[in-house]
């Protein structure tokens, strides 16, 4: 029997595309061969490879000026790329609203005079801080942000007015779903592992005039111009991911695209927060106009309480919901390829918890 997932990443996939990777797994459009076994110079995999690039570019319509690059390492990686392929002039400002915006701030401090020009750390990462461009310093290189905060549950609403500084984004957890203008932004960068792919292949997402920009000290492979200058194939790419990437966008593109998924995945989000809001039993500490539309921490009256949510959650086919180690608590991931049917079984599940245990 198959579960509803809601685990934070690697996630929920849609059924039809794993149904489809299963057909593929042992031979792959009658070539003989699965797809995990296939080269990575082959013809059709450099088909999948390409197709998957081209269906990033149409899917968030990309700029004819921007490089879509398919690398290895994780947004991890990247957190040193960025300061690495950015910081000519040696200055960045970072906005630092939860684990994985501190952890990117703190590693670019290795590599110039990085700063934190805004945090929301003052209340527990429960907020987005708002920004003004007049908070940024002059003569900086770019302004770093995390747009979506997979274990504390914040995200970007609005896009942070930076004026005409190079806006950089890790959009890890939020990837695809919802509607973004790809030209406001410098680069985009995002593990797949959310909402695309399963754990394996980061997307790069870059203004084409920032690439070649590395510092000296750049290892070859996070030089975004290594990867730019052989459409991602300088190395062997993480190829399973890619081709299941690949089947993800084709599956969205076939349902509606991201407009129609944005929607769904406002309905979901509606579904759970307007119970969360309406109970004496639950509470979710985000401030209203910051709350993510992916991931939805959220707390029983007592930490006893959560542990036996979790375990009887997971025995009633809900997985996933124990909150980050940092947080605590719960928190179901509600990703694109989770249903509002899983929402809806998730928010029965907690009605009747809640019944069962209310003091």
């Amino acid at each position: 029997m198959r579960v509803y997932n809601f685990a934070a990443g690697p996630s929920t996939m849609p059924l039809e595309v794993m149904e489809e990777a299963q057909r593929d797994f042992l031979d792959y459009n009658n070539t003989g061969m699965g797809i995990c076994e296939m080269s990575h110079r082959s013809k059709p995999f450099d088909a999948i490879h390409n197709e998957c690039i081209s269906l990033i570019r149409e899917m968030l319509n990309v700029p004819d000026n921007y490089s879509i690059l398919l690398v290895q390492g994780g947004a991890s990686t990247q957190f040193e790329a960025v300061p690495l392929n950015l910081l000519v002039k040696g200055r960045a400002d970072y906005v630092v609203t939860g684990k994985f915006a501190k952890d990117a701030f703190n590693r670019a401090k290795k590599y110039g005079d990085v700063v934190a020009a805004a945090s929301s750390e003052d209340k527990k990462f429960t907020y987005i801080p708002k920004v003004t461009p007049d908070m940024f310093r002059d003569d900086i290189d770019y302004v770093h942000v995390c747009y979506n905060n997979t274990i504390f549950g914040t995200h970007y609403n609005t896009l942070p007015d930076v004026g005409d500084k190079v806006l950089v984004a890790d959009m890890s957890s939020c990837i695809m779903s919802e509607e973004i203008d790809v030209s406001k932004f410098g680069v985009i960068y995002a593990g797949a592992q959310k909402n695309l792919a399963p754990a394996g292949l980061t997307i790069v997402i870059v203004r084409n005039d920032l690439i070649g920009n590395h510092k000296d000290i750049c290892p070859t492979m996070l030089a975004w111009k290594t990867q730019a200058d052989k459409n991602s194939l300088f190395n062997t790419p993480p190829c399973f991911s890619i081709y299941m990437c690949c089947l993800v966008l084709r599956y969205l593109k076939k349902t509606g695209g991201i407009k129609a998924k944005a929607e769904v995945n406002r309905q979901k989000a509606k579904l759970l927060y307007d119970y969360i809001d309406s109970s004496d039993f639950y509470t979710n500490k985000v401030e209203k106009d910051s709350r993510s539309l992916m991931n939805v921490p959220f707390f029983t009256p007592n930490e006893e309480l959560d542990a036996l949510f979790v375990k009887e959650s997971a025995a009633a086919g809900l997985s996933g919901l124990k909150g980050h180690r940092e947080v605590g608590g719960l928190r179901a991931s509600i990703y694109n390829a989770m249903t509002l049917e899983g929402v809806q079984a998730l928010v029965d599940f907690m009605k009747k918890f809640a019944a069962e245990h209310a003091q």
